[in-house]
């Protein structure tokens, strides 16, 4: 039988948003457009909506894109797919990001009008710097996003690969404006766990900024599909293939026992290690697995939906406690 699906929600940092802890990530809807077109391939439009829909009706009531998705196609196919499903906008959190690849924080205040254009009407409940590689100062950067939020174009403000002192940089920039950073969005799973020994995490709970976290499956290789059929990688697109190929050496350990503790709660490996992460750390996790199938939006929206024993979460703890560390 499925799990039953729990909607308690959890608070976006101090913002007075709240999200589910699992959320959806729309990378894979890039397809067909920019460079990511070449790594994703193209879902057609009936299929998005379907996905999307699966994860609504699941309980999930954010979905996480992005500028560089696609050159606005990502977020374009999410604000159709949200009109299909007859979504209202103040029912469900939208998060998008801004790239700062070769701009200054100049840019943050002239292309917002390009996102919400893309979003067709729905607005824009986080906005986050995409990387920490721009031509301005953090700093410069927040203050832009301060402005935006004070003329009403986003609700709330966070960033994304940021360590822990420009993390901390950021906070209190917004801090003098009255504004409080919402999240920071980093590579966080099993495979991964670097965040709690660099200062991110530690930082993040200091400053009370929620860590979404990204690429929670290991590209798909904590499902353990890959595993089961290893030429399905060589099928990938060069870039998938690579994604994919970081972190499948890794999973062979772990999926094992995620398919082991699955059988007890009637789950998959995958909803397992959805699990552990939301749990792992409280409430300051939440994440966003991408998906291409209407099954996985499903799958996804169902991890929220049991709980792990404390002798399972320590299992998989012990496990992948040398993933601490960075390779």
């Amino acid at each position: 039988m499925p799990p039953q699906m729990t909607l308690q929600k959890r608070p976006l940092g101090k913002t007075g948003i709240f999200v589910t802890p699992v959320g959806l990530g729309m990378m894979e809807f890039s397809g067909g457009g920019s460079l990511l077109g070449l790594v994703f391939p193209p879902i057609p439009q009936a299929d998005k909506n379907a996905i999307v829909k699966a994860g609504l009706d699941g309980g999930i009531n954010w979905f996480d894109t992005a500028e560089i998705y696609g050159g606005g196609m990502s977020e374009r196919s999410l604000a159709t797919a949200l009109r299909a499903a007859s979504m209202p906008d103040g029912e469900v959190v939208v998060a998008t990001k801004w790239s700062p690849i070769l701009r200054t924080a100049r840019s943050i205040g002239r292309t917002i009008e390009a996102r919400l254009r893309f979003l067709e009407g729905y607005s824009i409940g986080l906005y986050m710097v995409h990387q920490p590689n721009g031509l301005s100062s953090p700093e410069a950067e927040m203050d832009a996003m301060a402005d935006l939020v004070a003329a009403g174009k986003i609700r709330s403000v966070g960033v994304s690969n940021f360590n822990a002192a420009r993390m901390r940089r950021a906070h209190a920039a917004l801090q003098r404006r009255g504004i409080p950073l919402a999240a920071n969005q980093v590579r966080y799973s099993l495979l991964h766990r670097e965040i709690e020994t660099d200062g991110i995490l530690d930082t993040a709970r200091e400053l009370g900024v929620t860590i979404i976290a990204y690429t929670p499956l290991g590209s798909g290789a904590l499902s353990g599909k890959y595993q089961d059929d290893p030429a399905s990688v060589r099928r990938l697109s060069a870039g998938r293939r690579w994604l994919v190929g970081r972190d499948l050496a890794r999973s062979r350990t772990v999926v094992p026992a995620l398919r082991d503790i699955a059988k007890q709660h009637g789950v998959t490996a995958a909803q397992v290690a959805l699990n552990w992460l939301i749990h792992s750390q409280g409430e300051i996790v939440v994440t966003i697995p991408g998906v291409t199938k209407i099954h996985q939006a499903q799958e996804s929206a169902g991890a929220m939906g049991f709980g792990l024993t404390a002798d399972e979460m320590g299992q998989l703890d012990t496990l992948t406690r040398a993933f601490r560390v960075p390779a």
